[in-house]
Parts: structure tokens; sequence; C-alpha cells
């Protein structure tokens, strides 16, 4: 059940990044009807179940859908252009993230695995106070 969920809850975002943080990938996954959240949250997006259980997930995937970042926020024109995927996952939930590869040598279908890392400086600078202790997430590819 969702009641009083807190920022220590997976199903929220800090919950979400702590959990990343300590290493495991977790997503929500709804008892009505299979659909996997990713990050998870308290509620499906699929069916609008309240029914969602937290459970980690593989960090093998395929790139489903990506592009190239060419104007990105201020604080990261240094990195442009860079490039971010949408990932199916092996257990069935789509992440979007950073794909360490540029746009030129991904493709649909693309084998990936997700990595994890502390902020660069850069993105510290950015960061809302909340968001300094979370890790970025980056697919490599395979």
């Amino acid at each position: 059940m969702t009641d009083n969920l807190d920022a220590t809850d997976p199903r929220t975002l800090p919950g979400f990044f702590d959990a990343l943080a300590d290493g495991t990938l977790l997503g929500g996954v709804c008892t009505d009807c299979e659909q996997v959240l990713l990050p998870p949250r308290p509620a499906c997006y699929a069916c609008g179940s309240r029914a969602v259980d937290v459970e980690p997930q593989a960090r093998e995937g395929q790139v489903f859908s990506y592009t190239a970042v060419h104007t990105p926020p201020p604080g990261f024109a240094a990195d442009a252009p860079y490039t971010i995927a949408v990932v199916e996952l092996a257990d069935g939930g789509r992440l979007l993230g950073r794909v360490a590869a540029d746009y030129a040598d991904v493709a649909i279908g693309d084998s990936v695995e997700l990595t994890v890392r502390e902020l660069t400086a850069a993105e510290r600078e950015v960061a809302l106070d909340y968001e300094v202790d979370w890790p970025v997430h980056v697919f490599e590819p395979r």
C-alpha cells in the first residue's frame, strides 16, 4: 500500500536514487496489469492501480529510441552534443538516460548496460540541493 510515503520509499525519486547509489536498480511492478514503472511510482500509469510492488530490475537492455542533444541547458553546454536514449530493459521497463557513445554510433536495438557514476563538477553546480547526492545513470554500449 502506498499510504504515508516518505523520501526513503523507493516509489519516490529520492528513494529510487538512494537505491541506485547503493547499486540496485529498482522498478515498480503493477500487480494488476504487470506494467514495469521506471522509476517506480505510487500508482501505475498504465491502469491507475495503486497496487505497486518494488522489485530489482535488470541493468541490460536495448535502445528503443534515441536522439542527440545539441542545445542543452546552460550547465551542460560543454557536453554537447551528447546522446540520450529510451532503453527497454530486459525486465520490460523503459528508462531514459545518457548513452556513452556518439549519436552516429548508436542504433535502435543496440545492446546497452546501465552504469552509475557520481555527478561531475558541472552537474553538481546545476543540481538542486536535494539532487547533489543522487548518482547519474549512463548506458554503456555492450
